[in-house]
C-alpha cells in the first residue's frame, strides 16, 4: 500500500523485452535509506511492482502484459525519469490517500497552464473511470496522490502546487504525454458494489 506523496525520483537505465512483456531496470533514489529487498513492492509511476533483484541503487522488476496494456510502463525509455514511492510501514503517516498501485487506466494530458504560484492539469477520462471521478475527491495520477478541482464528461482537472511540480514527473508532462490513472478506493469499491462495472467473463477450456 502506498500513499501517493512521492519522495523519490528514478532514472530507466534498460529496457528488454520478455515473451510479451519487459524487464525494467531502474536507478532509485532511495535504496540506501528505504532499504529494499528483492519481493518488495516499489510503485514506478504509480504502478505497483516487485522488485526481482537489487544491484546498488538500480532495481529490476519485470512488468507483464496486464500491466502493459493499462500504463505507460511500455513508453518508457532509457533516460526517462519516474515516480518512485516505496511501499508505507505501518509507522508511516498517511498525508495523501490510500494507493494500492493497482492502476485503472493510462490516459492523455489535455492541457496545462499557470494558475496562482502552480499549474492547472487537465487530464482527459476514460470511459471506465467516469463514474469514480468526483470533484474534491482523490485520484493518483503517475502515482502522485492529487484533488480533483474539477470534474466534467470527458475531462477532469487537478491543480498542481509548485512542491508537485518539482519534486515528481507532473512538471514534465505536456499536452498529449500519456499519465496513469488511479481511481480512490472507496469510489472503485462503490462504483463495484452498484454493478456497473461488472464483466462478463469469456468460459476458458476449464470451464466446459
Amino acid at each position: 500500500m502506498f500513499s501517493g506523496l512521492i519522495a523519490y525520483c528514478g532514472v530507466v537505465v534498460g529496457v528488454e523485452s520478455r515473451a510479451g512483456g519487459i524487464a525494467l531496470k531502474i536507478r532509485c533514489e532511495g535504496v540506501e535509506r528505504e532499504r529494499p529487498e528483492p519481493k518488495d513492492s516499489i510503485a514506478i509511476d504509480g504502478v505497483c511492482l516487485t522488485a526481482t533483484t537489487i544491484d546498488g541503487e538500480v532495481v529490476a522488476f519485470d512488468v507483464v502484459p496486464e500491466t502493459l496494456a493499462c500504463s505507460t510502463l511500455g513508453e518508457r525509455v532509457a533516460g526517462d525519469r519516474v515516480n518512485v514511492e516505496y511501499a508505507l510501514r505501518l509507522s508511516d503517516r498517511i498525508g495523501g490517500h490510500i494507493v494500492y498501485g493497482h492502476v485503472d487506466a493510462s490516459a492523455r494530458v489535455l492541457a496545462r497552464g499557470p494558475e496562482g504560484q502552480g499549474e492547472r492539469m487537465r487530464i482527459e477520462t476514460p470511459a471506465s473511470m467516469a463514474a469514480m471521478i468526483a470533484p474534491k475527491g482523490f485520484v493518483a495520477v503517475d502515482g502522485v496522490s492529487l484533488t480533483i478541482a474539477a470534474a466534467g464528461e470527458n475531462a477532469f482537472e487537478v491543480a498542481l502546487i509548485p512542491e508537485t511540480l518539482s519534486r515528481t514527473t507532473l512538471g514534465d508532462r505536456a499536452p498529449r504525454s500519456r499519465v496513469n490513472l488511479e481511481a480512490d478506493p472507496l469510489a472503485r469499491y462503490a462504483h463495484h458494489i452498484l454493478g456497473t462495472d461488472r464483466l462478463t467473463l469469456r468460459p476458458s477450456k476449464d470451464d466446459q
